[in-house]
Formats: structure tokens, sequence, C-alpha cells
């Protein structure tokens, strides 16, 4: 995204897993399945390094927050509707119509996409007000430093900032805390002795909760940095809640009551969901737009690998302690809960104006 520009980059990508959907209605087989599966991946992985560069290219610093919560929690919402719309169309269908029409509606997007973005200078329905202070912000004294490094920066120079870190660790932290709740909690519920279909309504609402706690975040950040707030000071103010509201996962091993459980759930994906926020808005503080793309990718290689990590031990562990009922998942549901605090306080002591700082490789902050 960095190297080819967001628009082209995204066309791109989208172009090749929209592909790879409709192909995946050919497999024969487990592993040329799984091979579609792979292909997916990788072409889908450059959605968020995409959509971050985006916003870092057409919001102020004080809107990013909210800009990044829609996309963020497009996510949530386009998953909902996809489980009702693929379930549909499997049962009445069949499962290769189910790869088949998903996959096309990338190209109806790609067509929306190619029509209405462009960078701002270029785009031919931005007025000259906006344009100007789409720049303002762009050149703003604090970045006078950073006006002349138009290239991106090699990934050594970058794996060399704290700031860096701060991004991949606020990522590779909390993400797989998230898919352990979307996967697991289904089955959490049913360790404790609730049954699914008793359990169906309360499935939903970490996942509202994660909706509304996007919006909070991004809406609360930017309500602060109008207020005078520093930037460093406004995201951190969020990621700090977010830390701490996501230790709300640990109560729920002392209890069996479903309504309690849900809420405690739900109060921990609202807080993570802020924390996403400003996790997924860090690259567009705190560098320029030729290196975004790049920071928010290494950010997701690192939630990826955190994740598959995560699985295989919440895999291992619940299995080893599959005898103990209801508590099998308690030292589980402990880390997750610890993790995500963890993190906050590493993104609070890497975020920082320093020695990068002044010798212009980062924003300041």
């Amino acid at each position: 995204m960095d190297r080819v520009g967001t628009r082209r980059g995204l066309s791109l990508t989208v172009t090749f897993y929209s592909v790879v959907s409709v192909l995946t209605s050919l497999a024969q087989g487990f592993y040329s399945f799984a091979t579609f599966r792979f292909l997916l991946g990788a072409g889908e992985s450059g959605n968020w390094p995409a959509a971050t560069k985006a916003v870092s290219e057409w919001f102020p610093k004080r809107e990013r927050g909210l800009a990044t919560a829609f996309f963020d929690s497009g996510s949530s919402v386009g998953g909902v509707i996809a489980s009702w719309l693929i379930y549909y169309i499997y049962f009445r269908w069949g499962w290769r119509p189910a790869f088949v029409i998903p996959g096309t509606l990338g190209f109806l997007w790609l067509l929306i996409w190619r029509w209405l973005y462009h960078p701002p200078e270029s785009h031919p329905r931005i007025s000259e007000a906006e344009l100007q202070m789409i720049a303002a912000d762009k050149a703003d004294k604090e970045d006078a430093q950073l006006m002349s490094m138009r290239d991106t920066l090699d990934w050594g120079v970058l794996l060399s900032l704290p700031q860096t870190w701060g991004a991949i660790l606020a990522k590779g932290l909390t993400d797989p805390v998230w898919f352990f709740v979307t996967d697991w909690f289904p089955i959490y519920l049913v360790t404790k002795g609730i049954e699914l279909k008793t359990g169906l309504v309360a499935i939903w609402l970490p996942f509202l909760a994660a909706d509304l706690g996007n919006f909070f975040g991004g809406w609360v950040s930017g309500v602060l940095i109008k207020r005078g707030w520093p930037l460093a000071k406004a995201r951190k103010a969020v990621i700090i809640f977010g830390g701490i509201g996501v230790t709300m996962l640990m109560p729920t091993v002392l209890t069996t009551n479903l309504f309690l459980i849900a809420l405690l759930f739900g109060m921990a994906t609202f807080s993570y969901a802020a924390f996403s926020t400003m996790a997924n808005v860090l690259p567009s503080d705190l560098f320029r737009s030729e290196s975004v793309a790049t920071v928010s990718g290494m950010s997701g290689t690192a939630a990826g690998l955190g994740t598959i990590v995560a699985f295989k031990l919440i895999g291992y562990f619940s299995d080893a302690r599959s005898t103990m009922a209801g508590h099998s998942f308690d030292p589980i549901i402990i880390v997750a809960g610890l993790v995500p605090f963890v993190a906050m306080i590493l993104v609070v002591l890497l975020v920082r104006n320093s020695e990068a700082t002044r010798r212009g490789l980062v924003r300041p902050v």
C-alpha cells in the first residue's frame, strides 16, 4: 500500500481475494480448500493497512479516531450480516454458491471504490477549503522535520523505533483476546453448564458492545483533542480505559449466571474495541503517509501470529482441564483479561516523543 498507493493497492487486493473466493467453489478436498483459504487470507490482509492509510490521507488528527471506528466496527457489522446471508445461501443452494456470491460482491464494492476514492490532491469533487484543511494538518509546524522524508522507511529502521513496537504490541496483545471471544465464548458458556439454546441471545451482546466501544473510543479521543489535549495524551486515555476494562473478563470465573457473564463479557469487549480503535489509529498518528500502511501491516502480522499461538494454547489447556467442568477455562480467562492490561502499560511507555521524534523519523505526539 505504501509503495503503490491506497487506491491502486486496495483495488488489487480486493480483486485478488474476490477471485479467490469465487474459485473456492471449485475445491475438491481438504488440501485444495485449505489452499484457497490461505490465498483468501493473504489477499484480505491488505484491508486494514489500506484503511488506516486512507484515514491518514483524508482526516485530520482530531477526526482520525472516529473515522477508524467506522471501518473497524464495519467488520463486526459485516460479520453479523454475512452470517445470516451465508446461512441462507448455504441452505438454499449449497456451499459452493456460498463462496461465489460473496466473491461477486467484492467486484461490486470495487466499482464503487474506484469511482469514489482518490487521494485528496487529485480528488475531482473536493472543495478548495477541504483540501487546504487537510494540507494544513499534514504540514503543520510539528511535521516540519518530516517534510523532506518522502520515502517509506526501511523495515530495519522502523523496527528499531519504540513507537513502532508500541503500535505492534497494541494489536499483537489485544486482537488474540477478541478472537478468543468470537470463537470460544459459546464453548465457554457450555463449560459453565449453560445450554447454547439458552445462551443464544447472550452470545450477541459482546459483539454489540464491541461496535459501541469502537465509536466510543474514536469519539472520546476526538473530543479530548478538540479540548486541547495533546494527541498522545488523548489516545492513551482511551487505551488506559480499554486496558483496565478488559479485566472484566476475570470475574466471570466466579459465576455461572448467564446474565452476569454476558454483561461482564460485554463490558470487556466494549473496552477492547475502544482500545482497538486507538491501536488501529496509532500508525497514522505516529508516521507519515509513506510508512503508515507498513507499520499497520506489521501490527496485523503480530496480531495474526499472536492469535495462532493463543489458540494452540487455549486448545491445549482447555483439553488438559476438561475434567474440571465449569472451571476448565479459568486460567485462560484470567490470562485473557490480563494480557491487554500488560499491552496498555507497554503502549503508554513506548508511544512517546523520543530521539526518533527529534530525528524526524516519527511524528511528534
